[in-house]
């Protein structure tokens, strides 16, 4: 099969009204992975927010990260470069410091976490994802 346009013609050499139609614009929308991993971003952000709250888990200096983390999670969905690069770098350093974890302390929740973020980052830097972003 093949993507060739007809176009039809009337006995006067016109095209119809049919044929002189452009194809409709192309909508952006963002790709499902993005959506799941902007969606993660947030669940992340909520429980850095919560244990800042709750002042058992995490100092007050990390509300800053979940203020990046949501900026991330909201410029993924416009499909914004600036939120790619901060998104992939924090599925990174996050994969990076679960799989340090699992291999330091034998945690099995750390294995399954770093290799979470892992196919996060594998996904991110699918070209398909940066041909996508504005």
């Amino acid at each position: 099969m093949t993507n060739e346009i007809h176009h039809e013609e009337t006995n006067s050499g016109e095209m119809t009204s049919a044929a002189k139609e452009k194809p409709p614009s192309r909508v952006r929308l963002p790709l499902p992975g993005l959506a799941a991993i902007s969606l993660y971003l947030l669940v992340l952000a909520g429980v850095i927010i919560f244990g800042v709250v709750a002042g058992r888990h995490y100092p007050f200096i990390f509300l800053f990260f979940a203020a990046a983390l949501i900026a991330s999670s909201a410029g993924l969905i416009l499909l914004l470069r600036w939120a790619w690069a901060m998104a992939l770098g924090a599925v990174f350093l996050l994969s990076a410091y679960d799989l340090w974890i699992f291999f330091s302390s034998h945690q099995g929740p750390a294995l399954v976490q770093g290799l979470l973020n892992l196919v996060f980052f594998l996904y991110l830097v699918r070209p398909e994802v940066r041909g996508k972003l504005r």
